[in-house]
């Protein structure tokens, strides 16, 4: 309903913000960090927005980047993730650090996230993780791009073993051995098979 709000800010709490924008004061709420970073009181602020409802809560909530925004979106298509999860993941990783993590399975760097545990880490990288892939937005970083074709490749390699017989865990064993950045699918699967083949 209002991708940004664009005006003077009335008002700075803890959570929130006030943009006057055409004589209306519009709450928005906000993470603390991108709170400090807006500019003074007084000052015209634009701010991408998204209109969350609930059957008890309507509210807007405001980012300083379109980035922030679409992985705000992204979190909130997770099961038992809410809006106020959504920015305290927001507040504590940037979208191109949690868009890495999550495209390269990295529970590790996710739990360290605070209200984030094992359970929660494993549901966000299997809800998003295709999802991040095919978001062209959040693909801009170099390092995402590579891990996305490092896992595809992975994943490729993985069903053409299992289609020669060999079960997930043999593949997953052999595979860990191996280095396989800079490698085609073809020569995972050659160096896979000299491993399996012992």
């Amino acid at each position: 309903m209002y991708a940004y709000i664009n005006g003077k800010i009335a008002d700075k709490a803890n959570n929130y913000v006030v943009i006057d924008a055409g004589g209306v004061g519009y709450k928005i709420y906000m993470s603390p960090t991108n709170i400090e970073k807006l500019k003074d009181v007084g000052e015209v602020q634009k701010v991408h927005t998204y209109y969350y409802v609930r059957e008890d809560n309507i509210s807007l909530y405001g980012f300083l980047s379109n980035e922030e925004l679409r992985m705000f979106e992204l979190l909130l298509s997770v099961s038992g993730i809410g809006a106020k999860s959504a920015v305290q993941i927001l507040d504590s990783i940037t979208p191109s650090a949690f868009a890495l993590a999550v495209i390269s399975n990295d529970i590790s760097k996710m739990v360290k996230i605070p209200g984030i545990g094992n359970k929660t880490a494993a549901r966000i990288i299997l809800e998003l993780k295709d999802k991040l892939k095919t978001e062209q937005a959040m693909i801009k970083d170099e390092k995402i791009e590579h891990a996305i074709n490092k896992d595809n490749s992975h994943n490729e390699a993985v069903i053409a073993l299992q289609v020669l017989g060999y079960t997930t865990k043999e593949i997953n064993k052999a595979l860990e051995s191996i280095d396989i950045q800079g490698l085609s699918v073809e020569e995972i699967i050659r160096k896979a098979l000299a491993i399996l083949g012992k």
